[in-house]
């Protein structure tokens, strides 16, 4: 790899750490304040508002300027965020912003791998980039869960700044200087020597642009297929952070501090399937990891029948394996296809639309059904049942693909197949 390539990885840790830290302290802020617990479930679709109102602009952003830049200017937008929190603009709100930074973030960091890398290298990229996301997820959730514990949280109120009276708005504070390093970070990621791609004088000329990219992608026989199982994947993802913490008050009693670790538990299981993936899987291969995502499914609604931390470790474990394993070679294999159909950031701006799209819908869902009176353990059958039945839905119209257009196909796995074995 590159030397590059660990710089963005770099900056990528504290950014993600700091999000994920950031999402505990919301949590506990919510609570702190007596809001109801379907705000807390809200912060989950409000986090992807942006992704998906922005879509048809932050990808042309992306490409229009060095994407380190881009990743600086992203960072700076969540900062602004959590100092909006802490000046008590209501957390729903400035959790909102946060997104809006994460959401202009994204394409750059993906979009920079295609520059930067050889298409041989995409696969064991995603698995270290991934398995990095995922590890910076295990020790946010910790970290967060440990800001806002009665020990640490006491030490960091003892600094007495002004307008800091709880413990979580003390984390959050903390987590401002997270955000800064990473920022640090994003301005010693080098050029990778692509001509940038303005963007428009007229910004409402992108919606046209980007709903033809969206469009292309939605058509091409492999980029649809690893573009509904990654977007499956994320809206997963996304809202089970939030519901292993609802899970395991309901189940195990647990407050937020020792609920966060399960969370993390969830992210070593992703970690360790991610980097399998990375090692065994190739871009050909991609398509084959289908039905782990129908077993993601049926497993979230055996949650309901855990109720022992010793059973429900080594379960969770299991559970984000089979994520990590399931998304790298499909992100990997949609990033080859959007990178030659459309360019890089505009390929992770429509991924991001889509993958968003889902983690809004399933988390409005979620919560909305948490706002109606359903228990946790409600909840969680009815989105295990959609999970799975989705992932089924899936693989079946990639099987009907195989059998109308099996040349096209072929076609297009081939050339995966030639860029993965020579670059």
């Amino acid at each position: 790899m590159k030397r590059g390539f660990y710089t963005i990885m770099t900056a990528q840790f504290f950014s993600s750490l700091a999000d994920n830290a950031l999402f505990v302290a919301a949590i506990e802020l919510l609570r702190t304040r007596g809001a109801p617990e379907w705000q807390s479930a809200a912060l989950v679709p409000l986090f992807a508002l942006f992704y998906v109102v922005l879509a048809p602009f932050v990808g042309a952003f992306a490409d229009a300027r060095p994407k380190g830049q881009v990743m600086f200017i992203s960072n700076a937008i969540k900062v602004a965020g959590c100092l909006l929190m802490l000046a008590g603009v209501h957390p729903l709100l400035a959790y909102t912003l946060v997104g809006l930074g994460a959401a202009a973030y994204s394409p750059a960091k993906y979009g920079i791998l295609t520059e930067l890398l050889p298409p041989s290298q995409l696969v064991k990229a995603n698995g270290w980039i991934e398995g990095l996301t995922i590890a910076s997820i295990i020790l946010g959730v910790l970290l967060g869960g440990q800001l806002v514990s009665p020990w640490i949280s006491a030490r960091l109120l003892a600094v007495d700044l002004p307008g800091i009276h709880h413990a979580a708005e003390a984390a959050i504070a903390a987590l401002v200087v997270v955000y800064a390093l990473a920022a640090w970070f994003n301005t010693r990621i080098p050029l990778t020597g692509v001509t940038p791609r303005p963007m428009p004088k007229n910004p409402l000329a992108l919606l046209p642009d980007f709903w033809r990219c969206n469009s292309r992608l939605w058509r091409d026989r492999l980029g649809q297929i690893s573009l509904a199982t990654t977007t499956l994947f994320w809206g997963v993802s996304g809202n089970l952070r939030y519901i292993v913490l609802a899970w395991a008050g309901a189940a195990l009693g647990y407050g937020t501090t020792q609920a966060s670790s399960l969370v993390g538990v969830v992210a070593i299981g992703t970690a360790v399937g991610a980097v399998i993936a990375s090692m065994r899987m190739r871009l050909d291969q991609a398509t084959r990891v289908m039905p782990l995502g129908i077993a993601m499914g049926l497993l979230v609604i055996l949650m309901n029948f855990i109720d022992n931390v010793w059973l429900a470790a080594p379960f969770l474990v299991l559970l984000g394996g089979l994520g990590g394993f399931l998304v790298v070679p499909m992100n990997a294999l949609l990033q080859h296809r959007g990178h030659n159909l459309m360019g890089a950031g505009r390929s992770i701006a429509v991924q991001n639309f889509n993958e968003q799209a889902c983690i809004l819908s399933l988390g409005a869902l979620y919560s909305f059904s948490t706002g109606m009176g359903w228990s946790a353990f409600a909840a969680i059958t009815a989105f295990g049942v959609l999970v799975a039945g989705c992932m089924a839905l899936i693989a079946l119209w990639h099987r009907d693909n195989q059998k109308r257009h099996p040349h096209e196909l072929e076609r297009l796995l081939e050339i995966a197949r030639r860029d993965d074995l020579h670059g």
